[in-house]
């Protein structure tokens, strides 16, 4: 996993504010994860970018809206790219491959939200484009919704992650902490 860039999926001010929806389930504990994963990919020469959904008009995602940036919290670098997209897929976005073609990967690290739509989305455009895919299995998140907790939603596409082929692993796995 030489230099594999992390991918940070729509982990957006709309998901933690409160505002248009409750914040995406154990919030704090989501934010904190990917800041580890962020240092430790800075520290280690892991190319980072973000990804940022583009909701229709209305939404509360909407460009221009304030769920729409990146959550400051997460604390982006300047150098880090944001790439948009308006479907579940980041591979959606052709600027986002070829920005990954051009760090010379193989490989993509992925964490962020929601793990049912685009995360799982992702997971499956990155395979599909011929990439190894880890997936950060404690770094991404939902909400509660048809009956399952959000936990056991994160549980089910872990292992259908894995299922799929991508390489399932933890935080403090990843980085050694």
């Amino acid at each position: 996993m030489t230099h594999a860039p992390v991918l940070v999926i729509d982990l957006q001010t709309g998901m933690f504010d409160g505002v248009n929806e409750p914040p995406i389930h154990d919030a704090e504990n989501l934010v904190a994860r990917t800041r580890a994963v962020l240092a430790w990919a800075r520290a280690s020469g892991h190319p980072v970018a973000f990804v940022r959904h583009d909701g229709r008009p209305g939404d509360g995602l909407a460009p221009g809206k304030p769920g729409w940036p990146v959550w400051p919290a997460l604390g982006q670098a300047q150098d880090e790219p944001t790439f948009s997209k308006s479907v579940g897929d980041a591979f959606s976005n052709p600027e986002l491959g070829a920005w990954i073609a051009g760090q010379g990967a193989g490989e993509v690290l992925l964490l962020g939200a929601q793990t049912d739509q685009c995360v799982a989305a992702t997971v499956k455009g990155a395979l599909a484009a011929g990439l190894k895919v880890t997936v950060v299995a404690d770094a991404h998140g939902t909400w509660d919704w048809n009956g399952e907790t959000a936990p056991q939603i994160i549980a089910r596409h872990n292992a259908a992650f894995a299922q799929a082929g991508a390489r399932v692993v933890n935080t403090a796995a990843l980085t050694g902490g």
